[in-house]
């Protein structure tokens, strides 16, 4: 057994760590690798490549075949040496001859090594656009891999098998609603990943998905199945990216910048940022970037879903609210400017309908130079994209530096828990309120969770390490201050009060 490699010297990756620790170890020989999936990352040669290249670039080591498998193109095996010799191992396990019983009888039929393939070839040409004979040919192959023939394996080197877009072979959806094709396909990965043989011996199959949700759980709730996260990139992933671009005109300072600003970005935006700049003659306006990550968000979970700015207006245009300035300058702002030990998760913010509320706190943002997320409507009409929303959510969380994310109407988005409650309703609340207690985005994210009623305002959520904890009232201004308001609102006509 050949231990797989951990990771790449260009830039740290986490996910290809993990993944290479389990299979090291053991742990489990079916891994669920899920999240940024269709981004680039960087190889320890410095090019940068999609996931499934990257894996077969960094597991094809001595004793280890890599075996790519997508729904519209044919097996690509790492290289075609041990293709060969997986066919011919393939042959001795079909028709129980020896390596040398088998050359014999090559010789005497008169048979070339590739004539005699005991339907090999003829199975990996059917496989193409096919996944149910693709995932039974590959289920085949580990069976074939483990086999012994006179105390000696038919195949010496162990099986790594990297699945692309599984949740389109394995959708998830009630068994009542599957095709025959579509059960057919949850049986065998069902027995092939339960299988104890399987689990025991040392090949391994990785299921590349953009959702975890969006796999069948009859497959991805195997307690033998492990789940690892591709997280969006981070500043050091940008860093080395940016570093790698043949930017010319553009200094130290500059690209640290641009690293900075694009936080949110995958490297593929990142990358469509940089051509721009390029063709630019290296000329960029931080707007720019602005508009790109706004852009990028929005596609990500849907302009339904969520709002994103960043506030160019501060508490001096707040007209009135002394006290709650006061409150904000004062002891808000250094706590969250901070950070650390005092790291606060957020605060419910209460007030009548239409009392300033979300100008005051988006104010209190361009203060502290923080982009503001407005979660809107999360749930989705379509089967299983409730939870997709829900973990793209949770890895632009994890890439952004810091944000105020603003909940309206507070009392009505979070739902009901209870017994009751449909469970994706369930999920739903139970996952953003694991995401205010989080403490990896402790000091990165600040939820503001605005409601007119902070008696509806669920139990769970006020409690100690949420948002809910810290409630900060918008009161009705006092005289003064609605005097100031209307001098205010008067003085472009030139009438003084």
């Amino acid at each position: 057994m050949s231990d797989v490699p951990t990771g790449s010297s260009a830039a740290p990756l986490p996910f290809l760590g993990e993944a290479a620790r389990l299979l090291n170890a053991g742990q489990s020989r079916s891994i669920i690798l899920h999240g940024n999936v269709g981004d680039l990352f960087p190889h320890q040669d410095g090019e940068w490549m999609t996931i499934p290249e990257l894996l077969q670039r960094s597991w094809s080591v001595p004793g280890r075949l890599v075996i790519t498998y997508e729904i519209n193109g044919p097996l690509r095996f790492a290289d075609d040496r041990g293709r060969r010799r997986l066919r011919d191992a393939w042959v001795r396990w079909r028709t129980g001859l020896g390596h040398g019983d088998l050359a014999l009888q090559r010789l005497a039929q008169g048979q070339s090594p590739g004539q005699h393939d005991a339907g090999f070839e003829d199975l990996c040409a059917q496989a193409v656009g096919k996944p149910t004979v693709a995932l039974e040919l590959l289920r085949q192959l580990c069976c074939c891999s483990r086999h012994y023939h006179n105390g000696q394996p038919v195949f010496a080197d162990d099986l790594v098998i990297l699945i692309e877009a599984a949740d389109l072979m394995l959708p998830e959806a009630p068994v009542a609603s599957l095709g025959d094709a579509d059960r057919q396909r949850l049986h065998i990965c069902h027995d092939w990943f339960a299988d104890p043989a399987f689990n025991t011996a040392w090949d391994a199959v990785v299921l590349l998905t953009e959702s975890q949700s969006l796999l069948n759980q009859r497959v991805a709730r195997l307690p033998q199945v492990l789940q690892v996260t591709v997280d969006d990139p981070d500043i050091a992933l940008r860093r080395a990216f940016i570093a790698d671009d043949n930017l010319t005109g553009l200094d130290a300072g500059a690209r640290e910048q641009l690293a900075q600003g694009t936080a949110g970005l995958s490297i593929h935006a990142l990358r469509q940022l940089l051509l721009g700049i390029r063709h630019n003659g290296g000329k960029w306006r931080p707007q720019d970037v602005v508009e790109k990550v706004e852009a990028h968000l929005l596609s990500q979970l849907g302009d339904d879903t969520i709002g994103f700015s960043r506030p160019q207006h501060g508490l001096d245009q707040v007209i009135g609210f002394g006290r709650l300035k006061k409150f904000l300058q004062e002891d808000l702002i250094p706590r969250l400017r901070g950070g650390g030990d005092g790291a606060l998760a957020g605060a419910a913010v209460c007030g009548p309908i239409g009392s300033g509320k979300t100008f005051i706190f988006e104010a209190m943002a361009g203060e502290l130079g923080m982009p503001v997320l407005v979660l809107k409507n999360l749930r989705s009409q379509w089967f299983g994209q409730t939870d997709a929303i829900i973990e793209r959510l949770r890895r632009l969380l994890h890439a952004l530096d810091r944000v105020v994310i603003m909940v309206d109407e507070a009392d009505t988005q979070f739902g009901d828990v209870g017994p009751g409650a449909h469970d994706t309703e369930r999920r739903l609340t139970g996952r953003l309120q694991a995401m205010m207690s989080d403490p990896s985005l402790l000091g990165k994210v600040f939820w503001l969770l605005m409601t007119a009623r902070i008696d509806l305002l669920a139990p769970d959520l006020r409690r100690p390490g949420r948002a809910g904890d810290l409630i900060i009232p918008v009161l009705d201004p006092e005289e003064h201050e609605r005097r100031a308001f209307v001098a205010w609102t008067l003085q472009p006509a030139g009438i003084t009060v």
